[in-house]
Parts: structure tokens; C-alpha cells; sequence
């Protein structure tokens, strides 16, 4: 229910309460059996309100718990989606890091070889 129709539900019957109090106030009843009117009126308008409010107060806690079940839908989702993109990121580096330690061993191995190179032609000199 929309806020609006609750407002204008609201406004009717609270205009109807008060209707109905200045009718019998007007009245030619005894001051008792008038007071009784008023009594049974306002029960009656309170039922009503109470009645509509927890009308209202189930709609609410309804598209509250639609909400959060969806929130929490799409929060897997998202938990899912990133879950597998790290892991697409984590094999990326491993590659990448595999990649950079045959460099260094290659780097590494020709750094011995121009050593022993240089060792030998000192020697040889």
C-alpha cells in the first residue's frame, strides 16, 4: 500500500471519528447514554486504526524481507563473480612469476658463463 492511500485512509476515518463525536454531541441524549456513544465510537475507530496499521505493518515487514533476500541473492552473485575473478588474477601471476624465474635462472646462468669465460681469458692471456 502506498503511502498516500494510507494517508487518505487514515484522514477518512480520523474525519469520520470526529463526525461522529460532534453528531452525537448534537444529540438529545441523557449525558450518559451519550458519553456511551462516544465510548463505543472511539473503540471502534481504534479498532480500525489498529487493524489498518497492522495491515500496514505486514506489507512492510513482507517487502522488507523481499528486499533482503534479494540483497542477499545478489550479494552472492557478486561474492561468486569476484571470487572467480581472483582466482583468474592469482593464476595470471603465478604464470607471470614463473615466467620472471626462468628469466632470472637464464640471467643467472649467464652471468657464471661470462665469469668463466673472463677467468679464461685472463688465464689464457
Amino acid at each position: 500500500m502506498s503511502s498516500n492511500t494510507g494517508n487518505t485512509l487514515l484522514a477518512l476515518l480520523t474525519g469520520a471519528a470526529i463526525g461522529a463525536g460532534v453528531g452525537i454531541l448534537y444529540a438529545p441524549d441523557k449525558g450518559d447514554v451519550t458519553r456511551k456513544k462516544i465510548k463505543k465510537n472511539a473503540k471502534k475507530t481504534q479498532k480500525e486504526l489498529e487493524k489498518q496499521l497492522k495491515k500496514t505493518t505486514n506489507q512492510l515487514s513482507a517487502k522488507a524481507n523481499h528486499a533482503r533476500t534479494e540483497f542477499e541473492h545478489k550479494l552472492e552473485d557478486t561474492l561468486s563473480s569476484m571470487s572467480y575473478k581472483a582466482d583468474d588474477i592469482l593464476v595470471a601471476l603465478e604464470e607471470k612469476l614463473e615466467e620472471l624465474r626462468a628469466k632470472n635462472a637464464k640471467l643467472q646462468k649467464e652471468g657464471v658463463v661470462n665469469k668463466i669465460e673472463s677467468k679464461v681469458a685472463k688465464a689464457t692471456k
